[in-house]
């Protein structure tokens, strides 16, 4: 690849950031629809858990599809179908006639998220190649979370009070179509020089896993624990779980390399990340509705309540990126655990007249330890790889947040409607109080796992994993 201006290389990391903009504010924005979704398509609970899981089981279950699909067939063109197939599920959602054919739509917008985010990183460490450089477009790129965090409650809220939730799919329409030409023009062309043959028969499994459990999750309330389709959907998971676990380590490419998973600091990175996004997911599914449906504020005085909490990522991230940097991830993974625990344990406390001065500070508490925990995944993921497996560790490190994504909301949603709020009205405080509990629990094992896989016995073992994972695997005979 020829070498490439400054100026060039600055356009093509904004083109990037467009896509992360839209399938980030894509997050809260819909969180902040769903209280308009009730009303308008008669959704239950289970039906606006699914509104938003669609999107992340999908999501999850495609993310290292994607990035070994751009390292195979090329970057570019992966990155420009993702664009594509997200715009096109975008403007589907906005014209679903009902609540199946939102969620079904939800999903084609995940088969083409799933192929924006790992795919642009990867395209800006290609492109910038001096680690300086590439540290500083990284950052730059982490703060479009922030950005993305703070303008989709606000944005959404505008346009759902003044023409309706469909809207809040129109606004991916319009950037992605200017990203989409920008790319075709600006982004050079680039595959990875040995890419990994497709686990079609691993990649069942992981959808099998995350369908199973979530449906399983989700429906219960609705149809009983001990129903037969609760428990064929928890079976069914279950049994894809320890095929997976079999069929991988028989594989010369296999779609996950288990043995990753000796290293104490990468299989903490994987628990935490579900922990934290799936204490974050919870969070926002129980405040957006909280705020609509308790106190009944408009949609965009809703979104202008979870600017805090978009004010905070903005601050604590970067200066999370800054501590890891100069003293390692455990000072800021024991920070974010305390922080979302405190966090959750306060809104447990919450009334149906709170003051909005009290929520306010919960949602920078919450805020601020949730912007921490990012940059420690991402650095104990990696930590002691060698440096052609840390793209691989990352990209599950990256499926592990929408795993916890998807489960935030099953479990938060289940217990909700356990507790007797299916009607997200009269009973949801007090049953939303033992959400507020589970996201407090989550952010409690961020705390505890964060302390136990930093410390000098986790990095040892990531040491001999990094020895392990360079040499061939002894088992390879599948595929």
């Amino acid at each position: 690849m020829p070498e490439l201006s400054p100026r060039r290389r600055l356009l093509i990391l904004a083109i990037c950031c467009l896509s992360l903009l839209i399938v980030g504010m894509d997050a809260t924005i819909v969180n902040v629809a769903l209280s308009a979704i009730h009303h308008d398509l008669h959704a239950s609970l289970p039906d606006l858990q699914w509104t938003i899981d669609a999107y992340t089981v999908v999501i999850a279950s495609l993310l290292m599809l994607a990035g070994s699909t751009a390292d195979r067939v090329g970057r570019k063109r992966t990155f420009l179908t993702g664009l594509v197939v997200f715009t096109l599920g975008s403007l589907l959602c906005s014209l679903a006639p009902s609540l199946g054919y939102l969620v079904g739509f939800r999903a084609v917008q995940a088969i083409g998220g799933s192929m924006l985010n790992p795919v642009a990183l990867s395209i800006i460490t290609n492109i910038f190649t001096e680690p300086r450089e590439r540290a500083r477009a990284i950052g730059l790129w982490g703060g479009v979370v922030g950005l993305s965090l703070g303008l989709g409650p606000v944005v959404g809220g505008a346009l759902i009070d003044s023409v309706g939730w469909r809207a809040v799919f129109w606004v991916n329409i319009p950037v992605g179509a200017v990203a989409f030409v920008l790319a075709a023009l600006f982004v050079p062309e680039s595959r990875a020089p040995r890419a990994r043959r497709p686990d079609p028969v691993g990649q069942l499994f992981v959808i099998l896993i995350l369908a199973g459990t979530t449906f399983g999750i989700i429906e219960s309330p609705r149809v009983g624990w001990s129903s037969a389709q609760t428990i064929a959907s928890l079976a069914v998971a279950l049994i894809a779980l320890v095929a997976l676990l079999y069929y991988e380590p028989r594989r010369a490419d296999p779609l996950l390399d288990l043995r990753f998973f000796s290293s104490a600091p990468f299989s903490g990175a994987a628990v935490i990340a579900v922990c934290a996004f799936g204490a974050f997911a919870g969070f926002l599914f129980l405040i957006t509705l909280y705020l609509q449906q308790v106190r009944q504020l408009s949609a965009l005085a809703a979104g202008a309540c979870l600017l805090p909490l978009a004010a905070a990522a903005m601050i604590g991230a970067p200066t999370s990126g800054r501590v890891v940097g100069a003293r390692g991830p455990r000072l800021p993974l024991a920070f974010a655990g305390a922080m979302l625990t405190a966090g959750g344990l306060l809104l447990a406390r919450t009334t149906a007249h709170e003051s909005y001065g009290v929520l306010i500070a919960c949602m920078l508490v919450f805020g601020l330890g949730f912007a921490a925990v990012n940059a420690p995944i991402t650095n104990t993921a990696v930590s002691g790889m060698p440096r052609e497996q840390a793209g691989v560790a990352a990209a599950v490190a990256s499926t592990s947040r929408q795993v916890g994504t998807a489960l935030g909301v099953a479990v938060v949603g289940t217990v909700l409607a356990s507790g007797g709020a299916t009607s997200l009205g009269t009973g949801f405080v007090d049953a939303a109080r033992v959400g507020w509990y589970v996201v407090a629990g989550c952010g409690f094992a961020v705390l505890v796992l964060g302390l136990l896989t930093t410390g000098p016995r986790a990095r040892a073992s990531a040491a001999r994993t990094a020895r392990r994972v360079a040499e061939p695997a002894p088992l390879a005979r599948v595929g």
